[in-house]
């Protein structure tokens, strides 16, 4: 009898809290996508939000967000771009923003499928200057080894797919299983809401980032999402694809933040030994929100590598 007891108790003390968490988390339906202000494909894979923005007959730029910020963290360089005549596509991964959230590993091959499918469902067969941000550098990166034909030049902001700085809690969850998991969906909302916060003191050029940073949070789906791509592709370096990109001789530009705490500034070094050919910027006293704290100095980066080449 007491056993019972005990693995009743074992019982509520695992589910309870998942359950309480998943009350206070919105799911991401159809009452929550009528608000969206871009339009929705209807893909193999999943139901993808995307936004045009820029002049229809413009140069073609997409723009890939990273692991936890969805497709509003490129509106400070979308802005930029835009007066550069380029027509941009900004879209949220799956499991991000008002995309499904589509089940899978997401590893590199299940967010190039996306981008794949995106691509074809918008008529789009090639002529990109493709844009990846954080994560979004390395599902940009291993598209680009992948499909360098698809492609006029590439640009990686504190790319990701050559080194990650990690806390004890993120170390934790990514290499422990089911237990791993329970913590991230109870306790991984406040450990992001708690990073956000430290960062809100920097002024933004996108006035409401960190509101949404945090009320996406509480949205169902997206801490497994995160989840999922930090045990999947960004545990995984990405020096091949590197390669791959520059025995193509795609132009490539990279543009790094000073004082990033979460793509340490080694990578630079490491990416110009896999591909010498590649342009290289660092900003000076921007941290890994550099895409919409400096915005500025992004777009700065960018016309002067497009005038290089």
């Amino acid at each position: 009898m007491i056993l019972w007891w005990v693995l009743l108790a074992i019982l509520v003390v695992y589910f309870l809290p998942l359950a309480i968490a998943r009350h206070r988390r919105r799911p991401m339906n159809k009452a929550a996508r009528a608000e969206a202000p871009g339009k929705f494909a209807k893909l193999p894979s999943g139901r993808t939000y995307y936004e045009w923005h820029g002049p229809l007959n413009g140069p073609i730029a997409v723009c890939i967000h990273g692991l936890t910020t969805p497709s509003y963290v490129w509106r400070a360089v979308e802005n930029g771009l835009k007066m550069m005549d380029y027509r941009v596509l900004t879209y949220d991964l799956y499991g991000r923003g008002y995309s499904a959230r589509a089940l899978g590993r997401q590893n590199a091959d299940f967010f190039i499928t996306q981008l794949e499918e995106l691509l074809e469902d918008q008529g789009i067969d090639g002529g990109i200057m493709l844009l990846g941000y954080s994560m979004g550098g390395a599902i940009a990166t291993c598209y680009a080894a992948k499909h360098p034909d698809m492609l006029e030049r590439m640009i990686l902001i504190a790319p990701a797919g050559l080194g990650i700085k990690s806390n004890r809690f993120q170390d934790f969850v990514v290499k422990t299983p089911v237990i791993g998991d329970w913590i991230m969906r109870v306790f991984g909302g406040h450990m992001i809401r708690k990073a956000v916060k430290a960062e809100s003191s920097i002024p933004s050029e996108i006035p409401d980032i960190y509101d949404r940073q945090i009320a996406d949070t509480y949205v169902r789906g997206f801490l497994p999402a995160v989840l999922s791509s930090l045990r999947n592709i960004l545990s995984k370096p990405l020096d091949e694809e590197h390669r791959k990109i520059a025995k193509t001789g795609l132009p490539v530009a990279a543009i790094w933040g000073e004082e990033d705490k979460v793509i340490p500034l080694a990578g630079l070094g490491k990416l110009t030994k896999l591909n010498r050919n590649v342009r290289q910027t660092m900003v000076k006293g921007a941290s890994h929100s550099l895409a919409y704290t400096y915005p500025k100095d992004v777009i700065k980066a960018i016309q002067e590598f497009l005038r290089e080449v």
